[in-house]
């Protein structure tokens, strides 16, 4: 049985980012010029534990959000770019 190792195993990048929400109950930011990027990471685990970090600095700001978004699932580098113009 084949195991895989970190130079064979796709490379699924998440980025990590966030910010002052308007509400509660929404996903628009107060200040989008400001938002916090936290960075790119080559997998979840890594992107997990730096939202969970991110995360536990801002606790005491309720209004304050960071999101995990799986990169890979939108780029696809074997489809060429056209132009919509």
């Amino acid at each position: 049985m084949p195991t895989s190792s970190p130079e064979s195993a796709p490379q699924l990048l998440h980025l990590v980012f966030g910010g002052e929400l308007k509400a509660l109950d929404g996903q628009e930011f107060r200040e989008p010029d400001s938002l916090d990027v936290v960075g790119i990471f080559p997998d979840y685990p890594s992107a997990y534990a730096a939202w969970k970090n991110a995360a536990q600095r801002s606790v005491d700001n309720a209004m304050m959000r960071y999101f995990v978004v799986p990169l890979h699932r939108f780029l696809d580098f074997s489809k060429p770019i056209t132009s919509t113009t």
